[in-house]
């Protein structure tokens, strides 16, 4: 900027507002000074006169003197170099002219210029976007069943459901005609804590299940609490008589005592959707089908399919096994491993065409729980999704028996014998593929806690609060603890501070022995003994702190966890098996 419009905003060279911080490499808004400056910082004394400050070399800022206009009677002029051609005498320019720039800092300073307005654009077209697809999801409120919000540092469990509800064009040959939207299709998918491994446990829709009394959001605002029915299938947990996802929750909730955070719900249309917005899914049969019902005609082998046949992909059931509900399971397992496998791979996260039709499609064909329910949340859940290596993705199904109560079997119960193992490995987080183990530093550490001297059960001093355990059980120990065990000096101290998702047992250093004692009794791990402080009780003594948590199944009930799963039929998302 030259003298003549030093000050002046309507002279500011755009280029000149955009400066490059040599502390930092990036290129800042220098806006108008409030002071009178030189708009080009002056070169050091040695420098080249077109030097730009920080490119190339580290550029110290030096305080700045004013020079005069021109020189008074006590100032020389400026000294010519040698060879440099004279200086017009005074008096004969034509005006003063303006010093030239450096091609380079021009260049260098309209490209940051034109950068910043690129990211700004980027950025205020992002935004909008994502409101635009914050208007595509659709939520339903689902109250107590499941949580207020996702946590990046837990494990989660998410249900997924599919309806048989006939909704869109072109679905009117698939579902039940009329039908209200039952749970066709369920899956609860469980993502470890660590995000090492993740399972997806489908449940029949026929398996025979109590659905519990489930109270419903009504378009009003109002509640309506849906009363249970016994012996009926699973499916009707959703749709029947006004049930809701939360209803499924609760039911999933009873049948397996798993806790579900959050469900996500897709009709046909998500299907042939999300098919087509990743350029189709690889699948593969073990002989060439033709089903006149589904109108699936595939050959042998691998095929891609998408759209309508994606669809009828996942409906047949006639075509492969023993044309059953389960043999259909296996088939829509296989089938959302490929998904996944398509859904992460270069190809599709390198293509941002194919990334914002899978954003319109994914966020068009889901209903999400209130908890998961905005574009923000959702990317944060698919993230966390993206840390498990597919290869320890396990597919696995409820472990069930026909039931022995029909002569036509048409339905299945829960194989009491096996699933519970299956039920408690998911509960207590354990993977069911082989995964890398914790470091065995701190493994031993924890199993030390257990090592070591007890102290008799008389000695024991312990407080007992309710971390979340069913209401009652604080007093429930106490009693069974004084009365059966033998430890007359425990307190129960009501509900702790905040709930807590397995019961701990907190302790000084010099109460080891008593903390030890107590896990015996308990039936508790290692891993739940918690090296810390004590709290004084009653008395003014050192007492254990013994809280109840989630996991907590009634006094004398052991609450050791498993540390290997069962084996079980199952699959992984990383490899390509052929329906059969």
């Amino acid at each position: 900027m030259d003298a003549q419009g030093r000050g002046r905003a309507d002279n500011i060279d755009p280029a000149d507002q955009w400066v490059l911080n040599p502390n930092t490499g990036e290129y800042e808004l220098r806006l108008t000074p409030s002071a009178p400056q030189s708009g080009v910082p002056r070169p050091r004394r040695g420098s080249p006169a077109n030097a730009v400050p920080g490119a190339g070399t580290r550029a110290r800022r030096a305080p700045e003197r004013e020079s005069p206009a021109t020189p008074g009677p006590d100032v020389p002029g400026p000294r010519r170099r040698r060879g440099a051609p004279a200086e017009p005498p005074p008096g004969r320019r034509k005006g003063r002219t303006k010093p030239k720039k450096s091609k380079a800092k021009k260049i260098l300073l309209w490209t940051g210029g034109s950068m910043a307005f690129v990211l700004v654009a980027v950025s205020a077209a992002g935004y909008l976007y994502l409101k635009h697809l914050e208007g595509n999801v659709s939520t339903t409120d689902v109250g107590s069943a499941g949580k207020k919000g996702f946590s990046k540092d837990e494990a989660f469990n998410i249900l997924i459901i599919g309806t048989d509800k006939r909704t869109g064009k072109g679905n009117e040959g698939y579902g039940d005609k009329g039908s209200v939207g039952h749970a066709d299709t369920n899956i609860l998918l469980h993502v470890s804590k660590d995000r090492t491994n993740a399972t997806a446990l489908s449940i029949p829709r026929d398996l025979i299940v109590d659905v519990p009394d489930c109270p419903t959001k009504q378009p009003d605002g109002s509640e309506k609490v849906v009363p249970g029915t016994q012996n009926v299938r699973f499916n009707t947990s959703l749709g029947q008589d006004g049930r809701d996802p939360g209803c499924t929750m609760r039911t999933v909730k009873a049948v397996t005592g798993i806790s579900v955070d959050h469900f996500m719900m897709a009709d046909f249309n998500a299907v042939k959707t999300l098919t087509s917005a990743v350029g189709g899914v690889d699948v593969c049969v073990a002989h060439a089908v033709n089903d006149k019902e589904s109108h699936l005609k595939l050959p042998a082998g691998k095929s891609k399919v998408e759209g309508e046949q994606a669809l009828a992909f996942v409906r047949t059931r006639h075509s492969f096994g023993n044309q059953g509900d389960l043999d259909r399971i296996k088939v829509q397992q296989q089938f959302l491993g490929s998904l996944m496998r398509k859904m992460s791979s270069s190809d599709t996260l390198t293509n941002p065409a194919k990334l914002i039709s899978l954003a319109e499609a994914a966020t068009k064909a889901l209903t999400v729980d209130t908890g998961i329910g905005n574009v923000s949340t959702l990317k944060d859940v698919a993230l966390e999704l993206k840390k498990v290596p597919t290869k320890n993705i396990t597919f696995t199904t409820v472990p069930v028996l026909d039931n022995p109560a029909e002569k036509v079997k048409a339905t299945v119960v829960v194989n009491q014998s096996q699933a519970p193992a299956v039920f408690d490995a998911i509960k207590s987080d354990v993977s069911f593929t082989a995964v890398k183990q914790k470091e065995k530093k701190e493994k031993a550490e924890v199993a030390a806690r257990l090592k070591g001297t007890r102290s008799a059960a008389a000695d024991i001093r312990v407080d007992i609060y309710n971390g979340g355990a069913p209401g009652g059980s604080a007093q429930e120990t106490l009693n069974w603890l004084q009365n059966t065990e033998g430890v007359p000096k425990s307190s129960q101290l009501g509900n702790a501070a905040a709930p807590l998702s397995k019961t701990t047992v907190e302790y000084s250093p010099d109460q080891a022995d008593q903390a030890r004692k107590l896990a015996d009794l308990m039936g508790l791990s290692a891993s739940a003994l918690k090296p810390g402080k004590s709290e004084k009780n009653s008395q003014g003594l050192p007492a254990i702190v013994l809280t109840l948590g989630k996991d907590f199944k009634g006094a004398g009930v052991s609450l050791t966890t498993p540390t290997k799963a069962p084996e079980v039929d199952k699959s992984t998302a990383d490899k390509t098996v052929c329906a059969s």
